[in-house]
């Protein structure tokens, strides 16, 4: 059976390579399936729980749907929009709330981490965040959704959201319950300054992040830069323990290559990390540079972008409406 798949990425701006690893470098082998139907949202509703500059907003929309078309994700194969111009997300995201219960959302670990201490003083919007993000999986009968770890808890929301509203309106699988795509080889990115902390736009070094938008010159740079330590590159897995920088750069040679750590640390076993480093920069500046070079390109053709998304959100309103005007005959509307 063909896999429906729904993924979507905020546009916060100046994406780096672990939103590359972590998820489009995987939406553009899941585009590259014949067998699979993708829709991939530029999921700017998301984007709002924190306030944002318009200007920027409206940038950040483009810059995200210009990577995925840069990073190969072909538009005439998957469905590439921006949530906020089709309608049935929000609505579908109200109905939903209004069955979801309160304590399901009470145990969303994301939250907490994201408003800390000042909880009080966070949006409603960012409590209420995985009801949205069931919303955007389950109004396209989506099976499959690529996630990492942090996302893992709210798509088993999304799960018993869609069993619950089935359940609670005697309409069997009208809600598809969607499996979650868990991408192999794969290291959880941290910082090139510190392998204690995940690589993050919003960290005050850019020396910590290769950014999508990074140069040959750049990128090459900050490999060289990149924190490590004074011994030798071990050859077994279990030595890396409480080395982070260490496996952090060693992780990421393994996913940009698509390779096992294992195969990796065979490749580099009782090297030095500057043989690590050489190696590593040569295969990310001629991977990420030409994604850098398009970007750029396509983000000073506003027209070509914003066609591409009113064409893609044309494409989602026609599935997404017929699911909401079911939703909404189930309900008694």
């Amino acid at each position: 059976m063909p896999k429906k798949i729904f993924s979507g990425v905020q546009p916060t701006g100046n994406l780096h390579l672990g939103n590359y690893l972590g998820a489009i470098k995987n939406f553009v082998d899941l585009n590259n399936d014949d067998q699979n139907e993708c829709i991939f949202c530029v999921v700017d509703l998301h984007a709002i729980t924190v306030k944002q500059d318009k200007d920027e907003l409206r940038s950040n929309i483009r810059e995200t749907a210009a990577t995925f078309i840069a990073s190969g994700i072909d538009p005439s194969k998957s469905i590439i929009f921006n949530q906020s111009k089709v309608h049935a997300h929000a609505e579908g995201s109200w109905m939903l709330s209004c069955m979801a219960p309160m304590g399901w959302l009470n145990r969303m670990t994301q939250f907490k981490e994201k408003a800390g201490k000042d909880k009080e003083k966070a949006s409603v919007g960012l409590y209420i965040y995985p009801i949205l993000m069931a919303s955007d999986i389950l109004l396209y009968d989506t099976t499959h959704v690529p996630v990492g770890e942090d996302q893992k808890q709210h798509l088993e929301l999304t799960r018993d959201i869609a069993q619950k509203f089935n359940k609670d309106f005697d309409c069997d699988d009208f809600l598809k319950s969607p499996e979650p795509l868990i991408k192999k080889n794969f290291s959880r990115i941290m910082s090139l300054k510190n392998g204690l902390k995940k690589m993050s736009k919003s960290d005050l070094s850019d020396l910590s992040r290769i950014n999508l938008t990074d140069t040959k010159d750049e990128i090459i740079n900050k490999i060289k830069k990149a924190k490590t330590d004074s011994f030798q590159i071990p050859n077994e897995g279990q030595n890396l323990k409480d080395r982070p920088e260490a496996e952090n750069l060693l992780g990421i040679y393994s996913s940009i290559s698509d390779q096992t750590l294992d195969k990796t640390l065979k490749e580099f076993g009782g090297k030095n990390f500057s043989d690590l480093k050489s190696q590593l920069a040569e295969v990310l500046s001629s991977k990420i540079s030409p994604i850098s070079d398009e970007i750029k390109k396509l983000t000073n053709d506003y027209e070509y972008l914003d066609k591409i998304l009113a064409e893609g959100a044309t494409k989602a309103e026609e599935i997404a409406g017929k699911k909401i005007a079911e939703m909404k005959k189930i309900i008694g509307f």
